[in-house]
């Protein structure tokens, strides 16, 4: 009988352990799964890409990375006078596109990193400043990497006017989400107390 109960207290313990360890190895699933879904929801189109060029694992670990990275930054925004001053030289750039197109995307390339670096971004290579860009910034990332892509075929004399355009419109969308400014602070009430 004693033989009979050990049996039956090891099979109990056994089921007990199994099952155990399928709740965790569930929960490992489930927590995988919420950490994908997170970082497809916070990176978008970045996500896809970083899962195509490194596969799921790898890629999640890069974009985990990032956000490390990025978090250990000092982003910040800008003065309102500094917004103000970007936001005069983005329009004079814009107005010259019309009378001599030449340049100005390579003059757009140049004010989008001074306002990138003035926020507090590093001025690593291109790849670097887009990674560091898509963990905050993921809608317009891609506006950034098709600007840069008309960039450097205009380096090299093949863009038309028209590609042009186009590179000037992605830097613009990249511009205006960058070109954000400090919320101005508020100041008390100076209302007189009532005796």
């Amino acid at each position: 009988m004693d033989a009979m109960v050990m049996d039956t207290t090891s099979w109990l313990m056994l089921a007990a352990a199994l099952i155990i360890a399928a709740l965790a190895v569930l929960g490992v699933m489930m927590y995988h799964r919420q950490q994908s879904r997170r970082l497809r929801e916070r990176f978008g189109p970045e996500y896809t890409q970083a899962i195509s060029a490194h596969g799921r694992h790898k890629g999640e670990a890069e974009l985990k990375q990032r956000e490390k990275r990025v978090k250990g930054l000092r982003i910040v925004p800008l003065p309102a006078s500094e917004a103000a001053s970007f936001s005069h030289a983005w329009k004079t750039l814009q107005s010259r596109f019309v009378d001599s197109p030449q340049g100005v995307v390579a003059e757009a390339d140049r004010l989008v990193r001074d306002l990138m670096q003035r926020r507090g971004y590093p001025m690593a290579d291109f790849e670097h400043r887009a990674a560091d860009l898509s963990v905050d910034h993921a809608a317009v990332v891609g506006h950034y990497r098709a600007a840069r892509l008309i960039a450097q075929r205009d380096e090299r004399g093949e863009a038309d006017t028209e590609d042009l355009r186009k590179a000037v419109v992605h830097y613009r969308a990249l511009f205006e989400e960058l070109c954000e400014a400090e919320e101005p602070r508020r100041t008390h009430d100076a209302r007189p107390a009532h005796s």
